[in-house]
C-alpha cells in the first residue's frame, strides 16, 4: 500500500523585527509536543498570494497593520506534522518587516491559536543560537541575514 503524497502548504513567514534589530517569536506550547518558537505568520488561504498573506498574518497574530511587508527574500520547503496533526509539505516564503517594539495583541488569534501560544518575546539574534528550547525554522539566522534578491 502507498502512502499518499502529502498536501503542499503554502505559509508566509514574517520576519519582523524591532528598532534594536530584535525578532518577534511566538512560543507554542502543544500538549503532545515539547513547545518551541517561531515567527509570524501561517498558511495561505485559498486563492491568497503570499505576500498577502503576510500582511494578513502579521495583523491575525499581533495586531500590527501594514499596507505591504515588501519583498519576498528568502524561500523554504520542509516536511513536518502541523499543530493539527496533519503531515505537510511546506512552501515557506519570508518577508522582512521592521517596526518599532511593541506588545502584541492576540485579539486576532484563532481558538487553537488562543490555546497553543503561550507567550511573545523579542529576542535578539544572540539569543537564538542558545536558546533552551526549539526554534523553527532552525536556520533562522541565516534568513535574517538574508539579502532581498
Amino acid at each position: 500500500m502507498s502512502e499518499s503524497p502529502r498536501r503542499v502548504r503554502r505559509a508566509a513567514r514574517i520576519l519582523l523585527l524591532d528598532e534594536h534589530e530584535r525578532l518577534l517569536l511566538i512560543r507554542f506550547a502543544p500538549p503532545t509536543r515539547r513547545a518551541f518558537w517561531c515567527g509570524v505568520g501561517g498558511e495561505c488561504d485559498p486563492g491568497e498570494d503570499f505576500h498577502a498573506a503576510a500582511v494578513r498574518e502579521l495583523f491575525e497574530e499581533t495586531g500590527l497593520q501594514v499596507e505591504d511587508c515588501g519583498p519576498e527574500i528568502a524561500q523554504r520547503t520542509d516536511d513536518f506534522i502541523t499543530l493539527e496533526g496533519e503531515p505537510v509539505t511546506s512552501d515557506e516564503r519570508f518577508f522582512r518587516v521592521r517596526t518599532v517594539n511593541f506588545a502584541p495583541d492576540p485579539a486576532g488569534h484563532t481558538a487553537l491559536e488562543r490555546e497553543l501560544i503561550k507567550e511573545f518575546r523579542w529576542f535578539a539574534a544572540a539569543e537564538l543560537a542558545e536558546w533552551h528550547e526549539p526554534i523553527f525554522p532552525v536556520n533562522i539566522l541565516e534568513l535574517l541575514q538574508a539579502e532581498v534578491s
